[in-house]
């Protein structure tokens, strides 16, 4: 598991695509269930599906540009379509379009370099098994179970070497309905080095908190969106700028996580301006400070002990991410023994005074050097020793 598990661990920062028919209607990715739409009326959206500007290798090169290390694509939502070839499906976009659009995107990821992931959706919305449960319908239940399978398979198997299996939308079930121990079974003996999350309800390799970041004492990964929704919402303007993103990015990296941050495409493949435009700005600000969110450990540094940002550790390092600008601050609590202190950008040092269990940072310049995040670096050597914060000053 280490050797699976070492390239994910270093990479924080990954790209969650949500992209489907359900793009057409621009009214987010759960239209179909939100709206009652009826399985018939829904189909007439496969056949409006015309991603005539679908371009993967410039959705990787935007994935790249944003510091990004993996993309992972919803190979097939809740609503059924496929973007892949299936022998179990005609609602699929080679049947509809003649394009296996998740071929192009799996060349393009291993021409840019990355990492590739499926989400893949347990459940389909299009069988009444699934709302009727497999007691209630023991045979549909059956059929869908199959159907699953058997997709997850032709996954697994028609384009090479997989990196990630995202798994989502288990429903109400358990493990033992979708015989989930079996289909990751077959997925390990086709793809021995992917790493699997844990929707299909098996613990398997990382756990996936959704629109928050939570901590645990596993692998995980915060999956967040860029606006409000997942799938492309004409109206949804409510993003989140270059600064917030990079919080939500180092706050992971300090707690051990990754950050798995979703972009919507259009019905026509295209990945909306504004996106790119904070993607772009993200990937500027990791050119200057990567070293101090890639390959990073987990800190277990609480917020009281440092308030002006957030602190990640690489080896003898620490990053003192500081969002809210002081000329002077200091860090609470804690026992370092500090050899040098600078800045990451420029390399110019930095004054300090340690006094006991207080590091205090003093002669700053009066705006912050960067106005998303100001990194300083700390070198020290031993160990750090936190001190109990509940006693007198």
């Amino acid at each position: 598991m280490e050797d699976r598990m070492k390239w994910w661990r270093e990479a924080k920062f990954g790209m969650f695509i949500h992209w489907g028919i359900y793009s057409i209607p621009a009214r987010g990715e759960w239209v179909m269930f939100c709206e009652r739409i009826p399985k018939e009326e829904y189909k007439k959206f496969a056949k409006k599906f015309n991603p005539k500007n679908y371009n993967p290798g410039e959705w990787a090169q935007i994935a790249k540009e944003g510091g990004m290390k993996y993309i992972v694509l919803t190979t097939r939502h809740h609503d059924g379509f496929s973007l892949f070839d299936s022998k179990v499906s005609d609602f699929t976009a080679p049947k509809y379009i003649s394009r296996d659009l998740i071929a192009e995107y799996v060349d393009s990821c291993r021409k840019f370099g990355l990492k590739i992931g499926f989400y893949y959706s347990l459940c389909d919305w299009r069988y009444d098994a699934f709302f009727n449960g497999h007691e209630k319908d023991p045979s549909g239940w059956k059929e869908l179970v199959d159907y699953v399978h058997t997709q997850v398979r032709e996954l697994m198997t028609n384009y090479g070497e997989i990196d990630i299996l995202w798994y989502d939308g288990p429903g109400p079930y358990k493990p033992e309905h979708w015989q989930s121990e079996k289909l990751d079974r077959m997925v390990r003996e086709l793809q021995p080095q992917i790493i699997i999350n844990d929707r299909s309800l098996l613990p398997e390799d990382f756990s996936t908190p959704e629109q928050h970041i939570e901590p645990t004492n596993r692998d995980w990964e915060a999956c967040m969106t860029l606006n409000d929704h997942w799938g492309y919402c004409k109206y949804d303007n409510n993003y989140k700028t270059p600064k917030q993103v990079v919080i939500n990015l180092v706050r992971c990296a300090s707690y051990g996580g990754n950050y798995l941050l979703n972009v919507s495409p259009k019905p026509d493949g295209k990945i909306p301006v504004k996106s790119k435009k904070i993607l772009k700005e993200v990937g500027k600000w990791l050119k200057i400070y990567g070293e101090s969110v890639y390959g990073t450990e987990r800190t277990n540094f609480e917020w009281h002990n440092f308030h002006p940002g957030i602190i990640t550790k690489n080896g003898n390092k620490l990053y003192l991410h500081i969002f809210y600008w002081f000329k002077e601050f200091a860090i609470g609590n804690l026992k370092i023994d500090i050899k040098n202190a600078y800045f990451l950008k420029e390399g110019i040092g930095v004054d300090f005074e340690v006094k006991y269990d207080r590091i205090v940072f003093k002669n700053l310049p009066e705006k912050p050097p960067d106005p998303i995040d100001t990194v300083i670096v700390l070198e020290y050597e031993g160990e750090i020793e936190k001190i109990n914060s509940f006693r007198p000053f």
